[in-house]
């Protein structure tokens, strides 16, 4: 029986056994309050260049604090040259040294499923892994690779490279419980080939009964599920509302900085969600307090702001010889040629107030693989503020695709009324002539607006393209969006956009904003991009001689008739 895909949860001992639980002698629980600090990671994304800095904290906090858990909440996979060269390899380095005591699958740990190799990177990655990987809803029974790690299991006697439902930690004679859950939205927006995901509701309440069985009363869910993303697959919040009986939820996905736990008292006992944003830039630690009922007493919690430590020498050591690595391909070529110069320039025809052919050239490539998600997405937006350089005509270097977008925003797709996206249009052109950072370059749509008119009412045209042909934009009508996740939550004052993104009608499939250019670039067979006039300014907004320069148009009248 495969103890993930029960539809009933477990209320027994005998139900335990059939989910495979392991028993083992009992331990004798510490008298009186027992205090644990758990530290956390999720979404790093590869991020290694401050591994040292990491590694200083960890070892300060350890010191302080003797019963801690450090545990990563998925998501090391997918998001910088580290791991487009090491696959993995690199980052579990640093997380053994570290001495990380569990991690669960995030959905970019299954990117490379659709590869010839499958999920080999992933198969070394655990096997290599010098602590276990928990996750309740993940069934890898059908992948040749995955299988043999696998012990579909709640156990106290685990082994480090390999994959449990969950596990009982002893910290200090104390019994801790850790399980994991991964979104079920990992189907549609990675590769997971044969790799199956169950409902976390039912797989959650079936490791809760499974650890309280054995007489657990302190119980950590590592999840990959998002803090507030969409309520049609899955997220924390939700977990909280939904099970009774866990203590902390150490969450990832989403990116969230929560600088303080967010406390639900649903069932009430308290519930604690954190989560640590994303990149490397912070290490949560969370301070608790259980009494003999395993029940939370008291709790801080706080981010530790990664950059600010001093680096470790030993790791700083190690990380070298891949650094160095880096260093040197992102000096190589990308590939393609540039034939004209790509602005990513500031501005009045700059990127924060006027289309650019670099922001064209951007969002074509954002829609090009949003389409490959999402057939039915139609339009592409990029926040003129993410667009951080211009590309020199020539051959285009992995460096100056890094310098022009360094923040690795990820790809989101938004479903939004015909209302919702006009309303973003005019948010971003509220400014102009001014620069806004929101500005928004945009793909399968052009629109026009009238600067002179009041802030709220300045679009007076939007065209959408279908099928290769513009056609008049409806209110009405329904459009999927694709964009970065800091513009679908509602980054740069995009109301609209957030209100899309509360309502759980944002997808994050999560590719690399430099990763779809630089396949986009490749993929063309020239990289030539032209001003279309996809936005235009009605009137000219700085010189009233613009209309008498029109044959040979000043920078400052581009983008304007």
């Amino acid at each position: 029986m495969n103890g993930k895909f029960m539809k009933t949860a477990i209320a027994s001992v005998l139900a335990v056994s059939a989910l495979g639980f392991q028993a083992a002698a009992p331990t004798n629980a510490a008298e009186g309050d027992f205090n644990l600090t758990i530290m956390h990671t999720n979404d790093t994304h590869a991020n290694l260049d401050k591994i040292a800095n990491r590694a200083t904290l960890v070892k300060q906090i350890r010191a302080e604090h003797p019963n801690n858990l450090l545990v990563d909440a998925g998501d090391v996979f997918s998001g910088t040259l580290y791991f487009n060269t090491f696959q993995g390899q690199a980052d579990l380095e640093f997380m053994n040294l570290l001495k990380y005591d569990a991690m669960t699958f995030g959905n970019h740990e299954f990117d490379l499923g659709s590869t010839a190799e499958g999920h080999a990177a992933l198969g070394e990655f655990i096997g290599g892994a010098d602590f276990p990987f928990v996750s309740a809803n993940v069934n890898v029974a059908k992948n040749p690779i995955l299988a043999p790690l696998d012990n579909n299991t709640y156990t106290k006697e685990f082994e480090n490279g390999e994959i449990y439902n969950g596990i009982i930690k002893v910290i200090d004679g104390e019994e801790v419980g850790i399980f994991g859950l991964t979104t079920e939205e990992t189907v549609a927006i990675s590769s997971p080939g044969t790799v199956e995901f169950s409902n976390y509701i039912t797989a959650a309440k079936e490791a809760v009964a499974a650890f309280q069985a054995a007489g657990v009363n302190k119980i950590v869910a590592l999840t990959h599920l998002g803090f507030d993303d969409s309520k049609t697959y899955d997220n924390d919040q939700l977990l909280a509302n939904a099970v009774a009986g866990i203590d902390v939820i150490v969450g990832g996905h989403t990116h969230t900085k929560l600088a303080a736990p967010v406390v639900n008292n649903t069932h009430g006992e308290p519930t604690l969600i954190v989560q640590a944003e994303q990149y490397n830039n912070f290490l949560g630690q969370l301070d608790l307090t259980f009494n003999e009922a395993g029940v939370i007493t008291s709790h801080t919690g706080k981010l530790h702001e990664v950059g600010k430590a001093a680096a470790d020498a030993e790791f700083t050591a190690k990380l070298k010889p891949y650094a160095d690595e880096i260093a040197a391909i992102k000096n190589q070529s990308t590939g393609a040629v540039a034939k004209v110069a790509l602005n990513g320039g500031r501005g009045i025809t700059g990127v924060r107030a006027s289309e650019t052919n670099l922001g064209n050239l951007i969002t074509d490539g954002m829609l090009a693989t949003a389409k490959t998600i999402d057939p039915e997405t139609t339009i592409a937006v990029q926040n003129g503020g993410g667009i951080r350089a211009s590309i020199d005509a020539g051959d285009i270097t992995v460096g100056e695709v890094l310098t022009v977008m360094p923040f690795g925003n990820a790809l989101a797709i938004m479903e939004l009324t015909g209302t919702e996206l006009k309303a973003a249009l005019e948010h971003s052109v509220k400014d102009y002539p001014n620069e806004f950072g929101g500005f928004l370059h945009v793909a399968g749509l052009k629109f026009t607006f009238d600067p002179s008119a009041p802030v709220g009412s300045r679009v007076t045209d939007i065209q959408v393209d279908k099928n290769g042909k513009y056609k008049k934009f409806k209110e009405k009508d329904t459009y999927k969006v694709a964009t970065n996740t800091f513009t679908a939550k509602g980054g740069d004052g995009y109301a609209p956009f957030a209100a899309a993104y509360a309502n759980g009608r944002v997808s994050e499939p999560g590719n690399v904003d430099y990763e779809m250019f630089i396949d986009y670039i490749k993929s063309l067979k020239e990289v030539n991009p032209q001003m279309e006039n996809r936005i235009v300014a009605k009137t000219p907004a700085l010189s009233k001689s613009c209309e008498k320069r029109k044959a040979t148009p000043a920078p400052d009248c581009v983008g304007s008739r």
